[in-house]
């Protein structure tokens, strides 16, 4: 007779994970000083979508619980915002274009929720560093004074650092024992970003600007794979044992 096989056991292990998806992008609000009596409003900031690629490494610790640590581009992203400004005899519309990039560094925690026909869903949270760049970016202002008057400015590309963090949440389904698809959602917040120094278009200004681009989040759709380092070998069962 065949003697009863062992409980499954959890299996921890080393993996690599590559990441594609497409962003969608939003920023609460554009800052930037105004004169004393102005104010301003703005409307229509957004951005288009962009695609994102991601590659990490992580380990399993068991069937429950697992942990990686990524590094991912995220492709430039039109900007499109403007600002009406109000004041003492003044109205005026600053129109504002670019476009944004960020590298992503993130380490990141999952609980996966049980099995079920190779399918596990999983939830997760991350936190890292994002690297916002702003690119191309243009002001377009219109002010009425009582005449219509133009301005243009250009501004410098410029990058900075900012603390993120990330709640994920999806589906993974076990083709094999060594390989992983993942359907996945992601929001993230990866906090500000700046243009460089301004140049009128005349040259008859320039210097720092007070531009800032506040509280830039995203909700991110991915496809993932995961390639198990070391993933556990088949069972087999032990001999067959008779009684002479």
């Amino acid at each position: 007779m065949y003697a009863p096989p062992a409980p499954p056991a959890d299996f921890g292990g080393w993996y690599l994970r590559g990441d594609i998806g497409m962003t969608n992008q939003s920023a609460k609000r554009i800052e930037s000083s105004l004169p004393a009596g102005y104010s301003k409003t703005t409307e229509g900031l957004g951005f288009d979508s962009s695609p994102l690629f991601g590659l990490g490494v992580g380990y399993r610790f068991n069937n429950w619980f697992r942990a990686d640590v990524i590094g991912q581009y995220r492709g430039k992203a039109n900007l499109h915002g403007s600002d009406n400004v109000v004041g003492p005899g003044f109205v005026g519309v600053n129109n504002y274009t670019g476009s944004k990039s960020e590298w992503l560094v993130m380490a990141n925690a999952y609980v996966d929720l049980g099995t079920w026909w190779c399918v596990t869903p999983f939830i997760g949270a991350g936190v890292g560093g994002s690297y916002n760049k702003i690119s191309g970016f243009r002001d377009d202002g219109v002010s009425y004074n009582p005449l219509l008057n133009n301005s243009v400015a250009y501004f410098a590309d410029n990058g900075k650092w900012n603390l993120a963090w990330a709640a994920h949440a999806g589906l993974a389904y076990k083709v094999n024992p060594g390989f992983t698809v993942e359907l996945a959602y992601s929001y993230m917040n990866l906090g500000d970003a700046a243009p460089g120094n301004y140049r009128l278009f005349d040259n008859s200004a320039s210097g720092p600007t007070s531009i800032k681009i506040k509280d830039i989040t995203s909700h991110d759709v991915k496809l993932g794979v995961r390639w198990d380092l070391n993933s556990p070998p088949a069972y087999m069962p032990p001999p067959l044992v008779t009684k002479g």
